[in-house]
This record gives structure tokens, C-alpha cells and sequence, in this order.
């Protein structure tokens, strides 16, 4: 491992080739799309007559009695060739959007130039990218620049916080004459595929340590998603190395919010999850068709929309752009370890161990209230992956945490046209303020 702060031996870019996506998989698992639309798109053929004849009958909740007789009335008076056709024409047109928003998206020029940033840390088939150092100008960051760690999900590709020039949350911090250094944890190699969370989060803790020696300074800390539930475990492991914790749409009660979620996750385990090894074969991880389906069954239709919608862009638009540079990121997904998988699925989603503080990490419950110092939990107004009230929960169990509503959804808080009024400037300002107060 190269020295951080040693200009005899500065920080080496990563010699390793830079996974791509020479031709776009996405969206994945498309054969599950395609199916999807189709069936509900032309199902509504089969549903025209029965709808009409008022059957089934409207749920209350739904439709009140009284529009869905005014309802039932106006389909009577509606000729059945006439509005079956039209039907069908509209069921045709909106499938004809998606075909065409998916082959316009294969065909965008755009792709995400390798990661050019030195390696500060390696450890097994995970790295600690300096941005910092490579957002900096020609003489680096200020040598009092504090560091922020910044630690992503582990099922999907690191780069969503350093997603595009302008669209980056770590190019942003850096601006701000923060140090952003950024976890890729890479594909599991041969020891990785045996890991729990418990190895993952010890392997932060380590870095944290490692940083604040060779720094002199404690570590701002902030996660992602899962990578909240991975830093606040490590923060609590290592509270000495760490001045600060940001955590953003980090899920804490899995049934809070999103009860059906949990059941359909808690239903779905036993096929989704791989099972424990067996004797001396390798550990299988869980491959990222099958996380794909997972995040594909909490909104079926989110490839029709989107992809509809993207159809309508003109081709060489900043909000095309956008678009590829985010629908590239989803669909470069990482295997997740067998042990993960399970620990993810069957515990936090099916026994929902965090909120009941029975998760575990190396045999200890973690316990947010154990966490005295500066703290931040940004909610995402529109979360379709991390119910508000799951992440909220979070929140309440932090003491003094503060806490950030952002105006967007999962993703788009981070890398969406209005981050950067909605996340990055109240994320910077706080980072800033919690680093001079540690």
C-alpha cells in the first residue's frame, strides 16, 4: 500500500482494466421487462369486456360506489369494436415507446471513461480511490483538507457518487476543499466470496484506522444506501478514527413503510439467496440478474415508463445524457457474496434484525444510540428502494442527529439535475462545519 501523505511515494493509479460495458445488457434482466409489459400491457384486451359489464367490481378503496357506477355507466354507452381497437392501438404504441427507448439507448455513443483517480488503499478486490487528489489542482488539496470516506452499497458499482464531470457528488466535495475518498469494492475475489458483513465492515474499520494514523486527523464518514448500514457498524467499531457520520437512505427498518416489500423479500429468499456451500465446493454469490429481479419487483413498470420516456429525448440532450450515464450505472451491477445475500435477506428484510438491534457484527448488536458524535441522516422525499419511514427510524434512534430532507428519490439525490441544491450543498456545508468541530 502506497503511503497517503508521502510525496516520495504518492498514490498509483489502479493498473488493473477497468470494467466497461462495451454493449449495453441493460435493462436487466430484459427478457423479465419485455414479458412484463407485454403481459400487462395486453392483458388489458382480455380485461375490456368483463370491465366493461362492471366485473370484477370496484374496491372501495380504489374506486367510491358512486364513480364506479358513473364509470360503469359511460363504458355501457362505449362501442365495444371502437374502444377495443383503440385499445389495442394504444397498448401497441406504448409497447413500440419502450422497443424504441431500449434500441435508442443501446445505440447512445456515451459511455463513462475509465476510472483515473490513484489508489490511496488496496485490500483483496477492494480499493480506496483518491479523488480528492485527482479533483485537486496541479499542487493537490490543502494539506489540512479533511478526509471523507465515502462507502457505497455493495450491489452496485461504486462510481454513482462520481458518476459524470458535473454529475459528481465526490468532484463537488472536492470543490468545497473537502478530501473525498472513495470505496470500490470491486467484484468478490476468492476470499470475498466467503465474506459476512461483519469482514466487510472490519475491513473498513481497518482503513478508518489506517487513514486517521497516516492523516493525523479522524475520518469523515459517509454511506450510501447499504453502505450507511456498512459505515455506522464500522464507525461504532472503530468511534476513535471517526469525527463525523453522514448516512444517506440508509435502511434501518425494513418493515416500516414497506411492509409488502418485506414479505415479498421475505417470500422470495429462499430462491433469491444462495445456499450455504457445501463440503469443499466454492461459495456461489448471488448473481446480478437475480438482485436486478428483486429491485424489478418493487416496480414492474419501470422500465416501460422510463424507457418510454426516453424515446421522447432528443438524442444528444444533457437530459439523454444523464439518463445513459445513470441506466449505465443500474445495469453495471456487482455478485454479491453468498453470506451477504443471506444475512441482507433473510435478517434484515425477513426478521428485520436492525430495528430490533439483533443484527449482529462480529458476535455485537449494533446499536445506533452508542453513536455520541456528530451525526446526519438525509431522507429522500421520493424513495422508491428505501421507504422514508424505514430511514427515518434511523434517525429517531441517533442521538442528536440532524437531519435532510432531499427533494428527489434514491438515485436522483444523488446524481439528479437538482442535486446539488437539494443534497450536495447541504452535505458539504454540514461536512465542513462537523469536521471543524471534531
Amino acid at each position: 500500500m502506497a503511503h497517503p501523505e508521502n510525496p516520495k511515494n504518492p498514490p498509483q493509479p489502479d493498473p488493473r482494466p477497468e470494467t466497461r460495458l462495451e454493449t449495453r445488457p441493460g435493462p436487466r434482466p430484459l427478457p423479465l421487462h419485455l414479458a412484463t409489459a407485454n403481459l400487462i400491457l395486453l392483458s388489458s384486451l382480455a380485461a375490456w369486456p368483463n370491465a366493461k359489464l362492471g366485473w370484477p367490481p370496484w374496491k372501495p378503496d380504489i374506486l367510491p360506489p358512486d364513480d364506479a357506477s358513473r364509470l360503469r355507466e359511460g363504458l355501457a354507452s362505449v362501442p365495444s369494436d371502437a374502444f377495443a381497437k383503440a385499445l389495442a392501438e394504444e397498448a401497441l404504441s406504448r409497447l413500440a415507446a419502450l422497443n424504441g427507448g431500449i434500441q435508442a439507448y443501446r445505440d447512445t455513443p456515451y459511455r463513462r471513461p475509465p476510472d483515473a483517480a490513484p489508489v490511496l488503499l488496496a485490500e483483496g478486490s477492494a480499493r480506496v480511490l483518491d479523488l480528492g487528489r485527482h479533483y485537486g489542482s496541479s499542487d493537490g488539496l490543502p494539506p489540512d483538507s479533511q478526509p471523507v470516506l465515502m462507502v457505497p452499497s455493495l450491489v452496485n458499482r461504486h462510481y454513482v457518487l462520481d458518476l459524470a464531470p458535473q454529475q459528481s457528488l465526490a468532484q463537488y466535495l472536492a470543490r468545497r476543499g473537502l478530501r473525498p475518498l472513495l470505496v470500490d469494492w470491486g467484484e468478490p475475489g476468492e476470499a470475498e466470496l466467503h465474506y459476512d458483513l461483519t469482514a466487510y465492515i472490519e475491513r473498513i474499520a481497518r482503513w478508518l484506522r489506517r487513514l486517521k494514523r497516516d492523516t493525523g486527523k479522524p475520518v469523515l464518514l459517509l454511506g450510501y444506501c447499504m453502505g450507511g448500514n456498512l459505515a455506522l457498524a464500522a464507525a461504532l467499531r472503530a468511534p476513535q478514527a471517526v469525527s463525523a457520520l453522514a448516512l444517506l437512505a440508509t435502511p434501518w427498518d425494513f418493515h416500516a413503510g414497506g411492509a409488502h416489500q418485506a414479505a415479498l423479500v421475505k417470500s422470495l429468499a429462499p430462491i433469491l439467496a444462495p445456499p450455504p456451500a457445501q463440503d469443499d465446493a466454492p461459495p456461489q454469490p448471488m448473481a446480478v440478474d437475480m438482485l436486478q429481479t428483486f429491485f424489478w419487483a418493487l416496480d414492474p413498470l419501470t422500465a416501460l415508463k422510463k424507457f418510454a420516456q426516453f424515446s421522447r429525448l432528443e438524442p444528444d440532450s444533457e437530459a439523454a445524457r444523464r439518463f445513459t450515464a445513470m441506466e449505465d450505472w443500474l445495469n453495471d451491477g456487482i455478485p454479491l457474496a453468498g453470506p451477504v445475500a443471506r444475512e441482507c435477506l433473510l435478517q434484515w428484510y425477513g426478521e428485520n434484525t436492525p430495528a430490533q438491534e439483533k443484527w449482529l457484527v462480529g458476535g455485537k448488536p449494533v446499536r445506533p444510540g452508542a453513536w455520541r458524535k456528530p451525526a446526519l441522516v438525509v431522507l429522500p422525499e421520493r424513495d422508491k428502494l428505501v421507504p422514508k419511514a424505514g430511514a427515518e427510524a434511523l434517525w429517531r434512534t441517533l442521538p442528536g442527529a440532524q437531519r435532510h430532507d432531499a427533494p428527489s428519490g434514491h438515485i436522483g439525490m444523488v446524481v439528479g439535475p437538482r442535486a446539488e441544491a437539494g443534497l450536495w450543498q447541504p452535505l458539504a456545508d454540514w461536512l465542513l462545519m462537523a469536521g471543524k468541530t471534531a
